[in-house]
């Protein structure tokens, strides 16, 4: 199968499906993984058309890249393949901070090449930006990686306006990826008109509210125990934030029932239909979710429903922030 395409960056232009797939709950943070049913739920998104992969290194730490690599094997020339260096691991998990440091972008790109099991990486992010190093330092490394013809187009994750400025002025930024949806849309206050204004692509992460959106966690306790939502680092999942927000997904499941879709696939049309420059990176682990959110696609999202939603969801509306330290996020 063929999906839409779109296109990311005008001066550095790739190519994605209109719908990506983030393969990080695939390895970590989302309760218990199964690699088999991983490298399953990748090889089926290809055979749907659903070709922009991301990972990064840091998802597992580094097992992800390896799963991914796996499930590409012999179809690489199918896949536009993003990947993210910055928030630095050891292999037991320990978190030793963020690294944006010339040598540490060339260490980890060939990391990353190794582990992916290819010859270059068609877009390459940095995950978080360090604030102790210039970003024209860290863009510029980036760049020689692009000569040396082992990454194709850059990106920035989670960068603010002004930092995409700076980093767009070194080498051109192709995409952006940041969390944007029905409940996180602090982006178009100043970070989404610049992408428009440079000519930069948007990935969205995190569209479903990670989950929330689609009506499925209708309580804390239905996720497992390891699941990092139940924890203080994802606020709008905790006690009377949670029943807040939960009722504002109840408003748009109401709407997409009226339109015979569910919640998850009318929060992604509403993504979607942000602009052209928009390709969405819903993550899952499960089959049945990957063909649910690609019927998203198939969801006639016009502008009296995407009026009809964003009053049932006014941004403001949304109870706690979107991580509990924001700390590592760029201002």
């Amino acid at each position: 199968m063929t999906l839409p395409q779109r296109t990311l960056g005008t001066q550095s232009a790739l190519t994605v499906s209109a719908l990506g797939l983030g393969c990080m709950g695939m390895s970590e943070f989302y309760g218990e993984t199964d690699r088999a049913s991983g490298i399953e739920t990748i090889r089926r998104a290809l055979d749907l058309g659903v070709t922009f992969l991301d990972t990064a290194d840091m998802y597992g730490p580094f097992v992800n890249e390896e799963l991914v690599g796996e499930a590409i094997a012999g179809r690489r020339d199918e896949v536009q393949l993003a990947t993210k260096f910055g928030n630095e691991r050891l292999p037991d998990g320990t978190r030793l901070g963020i690294n944006g440091s010339p040598e540490y972008v060339r260490s980890a790109c060939d990391a990353s090449l190794s582990r992916l099991g290819v010859d270059h990486i068609d877009l390459y992010y940095q995950h978080r930006v360090d604030k102790s190093v210039p970003i024209e330092d860290t863009v510029g490394a980036m760049a020689e990686l692009v000569q040396a013809g082992k990454v194709r187009h850059l990106g920035l994750s989670e960068a603010s306006a002004a930092t995409i400025r700076r980093a767009h002025a070194v080498h051109p930024i192709t995409a952006v990826q940041t969390e944007y949806s029905l409940f996180t849309r602090d982006i178009e206050a100043e970070v989404l008109p610049t992408l428009r204004e440079l000519g930069i692509g948007l990935v969205p992460y995190s569209p479903l509210g990670r989950g929330l959106l689609t009506g499925a966690i209708e309580k804390e306790s239905q996720l497992a125990e390891q699941d990092s939502r139940r924890t203080s680092y994802f606020p709008r999942f905790q006690g009377e934030a949670l029943e807040a927000n939960l009722a504002l997904v109840a408003q748009v499941r109401t709407i997409a029932e009226r339109l015979g879709c569910t919640a998850g696939q009318l929060a992604l049309a509403w993504v979607l239909a942000q602009g052209a420059d928009v390709a969405p990176i819903p993550g899952t682990k499960r089959v049945r979710y990957l063909e649910e959110n690609v019927g998203a696609l198939d969801v006639a999202a016009t502008q009296e429903i995407l009026d009809e939603l964003e009053a049932a969801v006014p941004a403001s509306a949304v109870v706690g922030a979107r991580y509990g330290d924001m700390s590592s996020i760029d201002d």
